[in-house]
């Protein structure tokens, strides 16, 4: 009796034994026109590339991927290292680029380094050595060995998240500084004095230490600096942040207001002051980060800091496929973020 793994195995082989030669045949075109329409679709008419991606998907041929990148020394692959698919704005990130690489025939290979420069390092290495033609990197914290690697290997990077025309990395994102002196003018503007904060953990985190000083600094000139035990720091985790509520707002002297490194932070504040008996914004108000999907239907709806995710991934899957094309691409491009105004947000009850 033939088995289904026989059959899956036979299956394959054949799939791998079509070669490029039979669809030019059937398409009755060169095997050139083929390699070219297989590498850039654009290359040939939109009526030519619509028979042959027909003919290829009727019998079933599968390219070469080690043989095209000996030929051409590309794997049309690129590599992309996050902190964490724990985060909703990476997973919306890399759905947008994602979307992007697909549509010029590259392929994403990912990895994560929870924070950690050295694991960031390793999972590197592993990507050159599976031949990636390009890498994109989370924010502008990084080993220097993880630069000289790229370097040496004449491998083509962009910093994701960051915007930093001062250095010679090319980087991609928001000026994360003036999100947070925007999102806490806001909470000034409105007659806080007394507001805390609850920050993303700053280590190996160059956005999360970049909005804090932006808050801090609007904060100092106010005159409205938070003592030591009001600025609390936590990982992106409801259960963390509403710890450190529960911290600020069980206080003799509590807030009015609470800035929060991300929304998913601030989701956790505002649960743990309704479990306390605290109305938002009445008895305190509450602000974010990222503008994530939820943040909108949230009763009451999230202040928040809008962050253009899938423009900010989508060029820089833009940056690296005009750069491994030699075409010239901006080194430094800079995302405008937005403030985005809710029912989380009001004057303080004595303003």
């Amino acid at each position: 009796m033939k088995s289904v793994t026989s059959d899956i195995d036979t299956t394959t082989r054949r799939a791998r034994g079509i070669g490029i030669r039979a669809v030019a045949k059937q398409a009755g075109v060169s095997t050139a026109t083929v390699s070219r329409f297989l590498n850039r679709p654009e290359s040939v008419s939109a009526e030519l590339g619509t028979r042959i991606r027909a003919i290829v998907d009727e019998v079933g041929y599968i390219p070469d991927a080690s043989a095209r990148a000996l030929s051409s020394r590309r794997t049309r692959t690129i590599g992309a290292i996050i902190p964490t698919i724990d985060n909703a704005m990476f997973a919306q990130g890399l759905q947008s680029l994602q979307r992007y690489l697909s549509s010029q025939n590259y392929l994403l290979l990912l990895a994560t380094n929870e924070y950690d420069l050295d694991v960031e390092l390793a999972q590197a290495r592993n990507l050159v050595s599976r031949g990636i033609d390009g890498l994109l990197l989370r924010g502008d914290a990084h080993h220097e060995a993880l630069r000289d690697l790229l370097q040496s290997q004449q491998i083509d990077f962009v910093n994701v998240g960051v915007y930093d025309p001062d250095k010679p990395y090319p980087s991609i994102g928001v000026d994360n500084e003036a999100a947070g002196r925007c999102i806490v003018r806001h909470l000034i503007d409105l007659g806080h004095r007394s507001i805390g904060i609850v920050a993303a953990l700053q280590r190996n985190n160059d956005r999360a230490q970049a909005r804090l000083r932006g808050i801090i600094s609007v904060l100092a000139e106010a005159g409205a600096t938070p003592p030591p035990e009001w600025q609390i720091q936590v990982n992106y985790k409801l259960d963390e942040a509403r710890q450190a509520a529960r911290t600020l707002l069980q206080r003799s002297e509590r807030p009015t207001a609470i800035v929060c490194g991300n929304d998913v932070i601030a989701y956790g504040v505002m649960l743990e002051a309704q479990k306390l008996g605290l109305a938002v914004p009445q008895d305190l108000s509450v602000v974010g980060f990222d503008d994530l999907e939820w943040s909108r239907h949230l009763q009451p709806a999230l202040t928040t800091i809008h962050m253009p995710t899938d423009e900010i991934w989508t060029r820089a899957g833009e940056y690296l496929v005009q750069t491994l094309a030699g075409h010239p691409a901006m080194m430094h491009r800079e995302i405008d973020f937005s403030l985005v105004v809710r029912e989380s947000s009001s004057p303080p009850k004595w303003a």
